[in-house]
């Protein structure tokens, strides 16, 4: 990114958080305007699910955010408009949605008829109210050959443990996109030295949820990078349930129980995410998974490894830890994604025509044996839990062969470079994939001695660093993919600064990284 760019960039970020209540270039007519008890647009503004001819708006009224959003029992009509200038000097779009009580009066306005491959400003109205400014960015024409695109990804950013610094820096960057690989909210508390506090204990109902969502989104950093970029998110444990699997949670044992609690997370998490109307929920099952296209340059298969897979192995309805090998783990039928899932990611390689293909998930696909003198140990929650579903993936790679496939993950709080082969026990076999996992934006991560241990016993994973906190850059060109990752020099400060640990090269048709 050039200074100038940069400058531009910091620029627009100060005016358009700077204040929501200004005049505005509205000229929809209305009955008398709703009173608020405050700003209601408290909890920031994003956009999200970006195609080559629109994208996703998305704000929630809440001028009372952690007392339920304080709006009253009644729909509230909400303006938006989208222009081609910061000025609104050239409007391109603008429409009305209708905020109501039954989703916490957010807004999800799928604006379409917009130009491929360019940047867009948008904000939104409410009587007299007026958001902050957003800036947003089509999707390249499916046509189109792009000669660079810039992404971020990130996951875990447990409230407590740290600030939101890191996304700081992400807003300050010139992104065509950010993808947010899961654990958006942290359901409970835990972590030592914890910086700031929930205040109130795990949620299960959709109020509960959506005051958990409301103080995770009043942070200002948080805000800065949605109203920065575009937005693709997939949701992973966290935002229901520590290492819930299905209908299944070693926190709350009974399935019918634990599935209202599911209906409610998840329509908190649709209310408060720049979601397609297709990703809305229908009582305790929404689909989130889903391919973008940028141009000539990039897939993007997004995944869904919580709603769909099987039972967790080799620990007895207990929490699914690491542990010793068993018969069941490696059963056939096992499903990280559901057969469903599955079918449709298989369709989705094969047509990828894409320069690079990138699988956009959870966790650490590549196997990551902790051996012991007397048993290979696993760990129940990830992949390895799931190891003929994760071949099967593999298999469709190998078998399609998209050109220069890459996967990316999160939830290990620690950064992992991997080569991903079909067969992991073949340490010597080529592999089809490369693989990129993000650490956590605040989460705590695992200790120095495992992850060398880790190291040492499996030699497909290049690089594993877990005492980090940060988030993962990626630079597409026709060339090569670069892979930065960005560390915060202390989660716990206000003001923590962003420098890059390393940096990894993926050149066009070669499978694989080299640290640069």
């Amino acid at each position: 990114m050039s200074t100038n760019r940069g400058l531009a960039r910091r620029g627009f970020l100060a005016g358009s958080l700077g204040s929501a209540l200004v005049a505005a270039p509205f000229a929809i007519s209305r009955a008398a305007p709703p009173g608020f008890s405050g700003d209601p647009f408290t909890l920031g503004i994003a956009s999200g699910a970006p195609r080559e001819d629109g994208v996703v708006l998305w704000t929630r009224l809440a001028p009372q955010p952690l007392e339920g959003g304080g709006m009253p029992d009644t729909p509230v009509a909400v303006d938006w408009l989208v222009a081609e200038d910061e000025s609104f000097s050239r409007i391109v779009a603008r429409g009305t949605e209708q905020a109501v009580p039954a989703f916490a009066h957010s807004v999800h306005a799928d604006v379409r008829g917009l130009k491929p491959g360019r940047p867009y400003w948008y904000r939104f109205r409410a009587g007299t109210a007026q958001s902050p400014t957003g800036r947003t960015r089509t999707a390249p024409a499916a046509t189109g050959a792009p000669q660079r695109l810039r992404f971020a990804f990130a996951s875990c950013q447990q409230y407590e443990q740290g600030y939101f610094a890191a996304y700081r820096d992400m807003a300050a960057r010139d992104l065509d996109l950010v993808i947010h690989l899961g654990d958006y909210i942290y359901e409970k508390s835990w972590g030592s030295r914890l910086v700031r506090r929930h205040e109130v204990g795990i949620p299960t109902t959709l109020p509960e949820f959506r005051d958990r969502y409301a103080l995770y989104k009043l942070d200002g950093d948080l805000q800065a990078a949605h109203a920065a970029a575009p937005w693709l998110s997939i949701w992973d444990d966290h935002e229901v349930a520590d290492d819930y699997a299905d209908d299944r949670s070693y926190t709350t044992r009974d399935p019918a129980h634990f599935l209202k609690m599911r209906a409610a997370a998840y329509q908190a998490y649709y209310e408060h995410m720049p979601l397609t109307a297709s990703a809305r929920p229908r009582g305790p099952t929404a689909t989130i998974y889903e391919r973008y296209r940028f141009g000539d340059m990039l897939d993007v298969m997004l995944l869904d490894d919580r709603q769909y897979r099987s039972a967790p192995a080799c620990v007895n309805g207990a929490r699914p830890v690491t542990v010793p090998d068993c018969p069941e783990r490696t059963l056939e039928e096992r499903t990280m994604l559901g057969r469903a899932q599955e079918a449709w990611l298989d369709t989705q390689i094969r047509n990828s025509k894409a320069r690079w293909t990138v699988v956009a998930q959870q966790t650490l696909m590549a196997e990551l044996d902790r051996p012991t003198e007397s048993a290979h140990r696993f760990w129940m929650d990830g992949w390895d839990g799931y190891p003929n579903a994760r071949r099967r993936l593999l298999d469709s790679i190998a078998t399609h062969r998209p050109r220069n496939p890459i996967v990316i993950g999160g939830d290990r709080h620690a950064f992992f470079v991997a080569d991903l082969a079909r067969d992991p026990t073949r340490p010597t076999a080529p592999p089809v994939a490369t693989e990129f996992v993000g650490t956590s934006i605040t989460s705590e991560g695992p200790g120095a001695k495992g992850l060398r241990d880790a190291l040492a016993a499996n030699p497909h994973v290049k690089y594993a660093r877990g005492d980090r906190r940060g988030y993962a850059t990626v630079d597409l060109t026709p060339a090569r993919c670069t892979v930065g990752f960005e560390v915060i020099d202390d989660e716990k400060k206000k003001d923590g600064t962003v420098a890059r640990l390393a940096t990894f090269v993926v050149e066009d048709g070669a499978v694989g990284a080299r640290q640069a």
